[in-house]
């Protein structure tokens, strides 16, 4: 009996080829666009910031944008939810690799900074607009994934007040709203390129937070 030879598997062609590229290209051209939306919008602000202004930037035609994106609303939805979404998903993990409260409080200030290192102007979009969107049909993610994010750092405070590890003394919600706003607002004057990395902030962060400024 002749033995069958497993069918021989057919090589790319080259079209397969150039369409694989092009849809390489094609990610990497949307994720440069919405790079540049993003600091548009937290520059500008998103109202005040047309397609021929994301276009113009890019150099391109207003037209031209539209092969990747059907809108601008289509873009800043991008850009929260993949902010939101990393953001949400890491400080989840934090939450249950943590050893204790502290630790976990240390790990997402420290997060926190590395986010606005490595994504400012979607921080910075995020501060500035998240009030205004989460109520606007399509966007009502950004109020719910935000109010899940808060949940973490109020259960690790509360987990350490009960522990004894911090002050039963201060108010938890409060507490998060300081810690919150002194870190989120940071993106407003941390430049990345600037004298102090992410990591040395977060510590000297921290150390305030924990010890303060009195030397008693």
């Amino acid at each position: 009996m002749a033995v069958r030879r497993p069918a021989r598997t057919a090589a790319p062609t080259r079209a397969a080829a150039r369409n694989g590229g092009s849809r390489s290209g094609s990610s990497m051209r949307r994720a440069e666009l919405l790079e540049i939306a993003a600091g548009l919008f937290a520059s500008r602000g998103f109202t005040q910031t047309t397609v021929r202004d994301i276009a113009d930037e890019a150099g391109i035609l207003s037209g031209s944008l539209y092969h990747h994106f059907s809108s601008k609303e289509e873009m800043l939805d991008e850009i929260l939810r993949d902010f939101l979404g990393h953001l949400l998903e890491r400080f989840t993990e934090i939450e249950k690799e943590a050893e204790d409260p502290k630790d976990v409080l240390d790990r997402l200030v420290a997060h926190s900074f590395t986010t606005i290192h490595q994504t400012p102007e979607a921080v910075a979009l995020y501060q500035n607009e998240a009030d205004a969107l989460s109520g606007l049909p399509g966007f009502e993610y950004v109020d719910q994934m935000g109010k899940k994010i808060e949940k973490i750092w109020l259960r690790a405070l509360t987990a350490g007040q009960k522990s004894g590890i911090f002050r039963r003394d201060v108010d938890v919600n409060l507490t998060y709203r300081f810690i919150r706003d002194t870190v989120w607002c940071t993106v407003r004057w941390y430049r990345p390129r600037g004298r102090f990395r992410a990591e040395a902030v977060a510590e000297q962060y921290l150390r305030i937070l924990y010890g303060g400024l009195v030397t008693e």
